[in-house]
């Protein structure tokens, strides 16, 4: 049968493996909303895991190889890898929130996190590229296994889900990256920096649409998103909230000091 609802549409890409093929299909996903060939209703169950390719090796956060600083082409190639797989694990974070919560919202937040399903998309394919041609692929070193964890425990409310991966997870981005580009600006690799500017950028956005649209849920239920959005990071996010944060870029993806000054350690 052919696919002609959202829920339907974001099923199938998550149960997509290889990562090429994932990459198309999150990209052929948006184009398809945008052309109204799918309808706007999302009543097919989402599979609890995605189905991801053999490779990467997956491993846990304590048995991680300590990445270098970026310095060497071998650190770089780490790192490059290492956002990679956060990449591409972001298709399937952004598409299971269209697929699995989008009835519950109006289109508008559709059209946000299918645009930035195909933008996580478009990181993976810049990042491949550059490993690629640094003489390595995606897959060609382990990666962290723990990406997923926050969608597992926030699938049962879309409100958790926004607080914690593009509100928290997404977020930390913003914090980290700008030393990340210059470090490879510093080494002389402005093709990968220029890559990093622009998930920089891309990110900005991510982040407001998850601040955006977790605040229109809370005017909905008649929350205070400031004390809701505390509440569920000390529920459902096993990490902590870790300075140095980039105020300004959290300021202007709405994510103001108010939310997480006070909680973080």
């Amino acid at each position: 049968m052919p696919v002609t609802t959202l829920g339907e549409a974001a099923r199938a890409v998550l149960l997509t493996a290889d990562p090429h093929d994932k990459r198309r299909a999150a990209r052929a996903f948006a184009r398809a909303w945008r052309q109204g060939a799918l309808a706007h209703r999302c009543d097919v169950a989402m599979p609890d895991q995605p189905a991801w390719p053999d490779r990467p090796e997956l491993l846990s956060p304590a048995h991680m190889p300590r990445r270098r600083k970026g310095g060497s082409e071998r650190g770089r190639i780490a790192m490059l890898h290492a956002l990679a797989h956060i990449e591409f694990v972001a298709i399937d974070l952004a598409v299971d929130l269209v697929g699995r919560f989008g009835g519950e919202f109006p289109r508008g937040f559709v059209d946000d996190w299918i645009g930035v399903a195909a933008d996580e998309a478009m990181h993976f394919a810049l990042l491949d590229r550059r490993l690629r041609a640094f003489g390595s692929h995606y897959g060609a070193l382990p990666a962290h296994a723990g990406l997923w964890e926050a969608a597992a425990a926030t699938a049962d409310d879309a409100l958790a889900r926004l607080a914690i991966v593009p509100m928290v997870l997404e977020a930390r981005g913003l914090d980290v990256t700008p030393a990340m580009i210059e470090r490879f600006r510093g080494v002389g690799d402005a093709a990968s920096a220029k890559i990093l500017e622009r998930i920089y950028r891309d990110e900005v956005r991510h982040v407001s649409a998850g601040t955006r649209w977790f605040g229109w849920m809370c005017d909905e239920r008649g929350f205070n998103a400031v004390e809701t959005w505390q509440s569920l990071v000390k529920s459902r996010f096993r990490g902590q909230l870790k300075p140095p944060f980039n105020d300004s870029a959290r300021h202007n993806a709405g994510l103001t000091q108010e939310y997480y000054a006070v909680i973080a350690s």
